[in-house]
Order: structure tokens, then sequence, then C-alpha cells
């Protein structure tokens, strides 16, 4: 056995029926835990989850609005009864909206903070209650919330979206001190991604294009890689590893930290 073994972990992935959600899934899944995909996409979630069960691991779906607390909890306990605990959440799940400061959308803000943050706190929320001792789950583990490069860089045409981000961060890093203060046995920790070229992510690359910021997607994309000193961007198994690394017992005595998969892009 090696530290990075997940074998009787149970993961809850938010998120996750598609693009880096997904790949997070299957690299704990190949890591050996229990995954339960979670998505308000049913059709694709069920699909991702029927796809980690044909490839030989313990693999779950349920339907959930992250912004809704009724549903997390609905999720969680189905997690804890169905995967029999809960020991790692990925709070993956987000949006992105473009828009310059000048054209600032207030809806558009609203919903970004509602799933990317709200939906990140209630996670942390109903983790804690599951994991901590005399919960459902009472075992301890680990939260890994999806933060961006864009919390630590500024880049245009994403104002709104870098704030909520940024937002995630400092959610981390005040959840991580509480659970140690009263004893929750959950380590909190984020990742900042770079760009990767998911179906979010080429649409952000178009969207500089709408808002008059680069002449192509092209363009766009090829000033993310000359940003970034590894020479390309990022790739989903990217993310994935360093989400299994924080899950696992490697990333043992690692609380409160923020860890930049970007390539050297946010340095």
């Amino acid at each position: 056995m090696t530290q990075f073994d997940l074998t009787g972990r149970k993961a809850l992935v938010t998120g996750g029926a598609q693009g880096l959600g997904a790949g997070m899934a299957e690299a704990l899944a190949k890591a050996g835990a229990s995954v339960m995909i979670a998505d308000i996409q049913t059709d694709t979630g069920q699909k991702t989850a029927d796809t980690l069960r044909d490839a030989g691991a313990v693999a779950g779906f349920v339907p959930l609005d992250v912004t809704d607390d009724d549903s997390w909890q609905n999720a969680i306990a189905t997690t804890v009864s169905e995967l029999d605990g809960l020991d790692i959440l990925v709070n993956n799940a987000g949006i992105e909206l473009s828009g310059l400061v000048i054209d600032l959308d207030p809806q558009d803000v609203t919903s970004m903070l509602q799933v990317n943050v709200l939906g990140a706190a209630l996670g942390v929320k109903h983790a804690f209650r599951a994991m901590r001792p005399g919960g459902p789950a009472g075992a301890g583990g680990a939260v890994i919330n999806i933060s961006s490069v864009a919390a630590t860089i500024p880049f245009p045409g994403i104002a709104g979206y870098s704030a909520t981000k940024a937002a995630v961060d400092r959610l981390t890093r005040v959840a991580a001190l509480e659970s140690g203060k009263l004893g929750y046995g959950v380590r909190v920790n984020c990742i900042y991604p770079g760009l990767v070229p998911t179906e979010m992510g080429m649409k952000l690359a178009d969207d500089m294009v709408t808002l008059g910021l680069w002449p192509s997607a092209e363009a766009a994309v090829g000033d993310v890689i000359g940003l970034t000193p590894l020479g390309r961007l990022g790739e989903v198994s990217d993310m994935a590893d360093a989400v299994v690394f924080l899950a696992s017992d490697a990333a043992r005595f690692i609380t409160g930290a923020g860890l930049p998969v970007d390539g050297g892009m946010g340095m």
C-alpha cells in the first residue's frame, strides 16, 4: 500500500458529471476510493457513474443542486448510506460567466456567487457535520475545494468569477482553522487549476473574443500558454492527480493550503 492508496475511502464529487469533476472522480476511483457523483445533470451524471462501475469501481450518482441546503443534506445522507461512509468531499461544481466590469450583469455575478461560493460553503458545512466525531460518518476526512488560478492573478473579462474563486480560497482557510480548533478531524485544502481545454475552458477563450479582448480564441489560448512557465495548458489529469494527493495520507499534515496546479502561471 502506498500513501496515495485510497482503498476503503468514500468520496463525493460535486459537478462530477463531466469535465474536471468527471476526471477527478475517475482518478479517485483508480486510487481505490468508492465515489459518488453529484450533479444537476442527471443523465450525464448517471452515465459517468455507470462508466466508473463498468471499469470496476464502486460508484453511484445522486442529484445535487449545490445552492440548496436540503439538496446537500440529501446528497450527503445518500452517500453515507450507499457507500457506508464519507471521507472525501471534492467541491468542484462551479460556473464561469464572462463580462467586462463596465458591463457588469448583476444576475451573472449573483449566479456565480450562489454556485461558486454558497455552493462550496454548504458543501463544507455538511461535510463537517457528517465527518466530525458523532456525525453519521464520524471518522474525519478531507475536503478539497476547487478554486482557480483566477484567484491569484488578474485576468481581463472575468472579474466576477475571479472574485468568487478568491472567496473559495478564504473559505478554505477559515474552515480549516475551525475544523482544527473544534476537533473535527477534517483537513480542508484547495487547488488553483490553470486553464484546461474542457468545454468550460474553451468557452472562456471564445468569450474573450466576444468581449473584444483578443482577436481569436487561438490567440487568447496562446497568450495563456505564453504566461505559463511550463509552456502548455493544463490537463484534466493534472488537476485530478492533485486532488488525489490532497485526499491521501501523503497530505496528512496539510490543511488550510492552496495548491497551484497551473504550470507556474500564478507565481
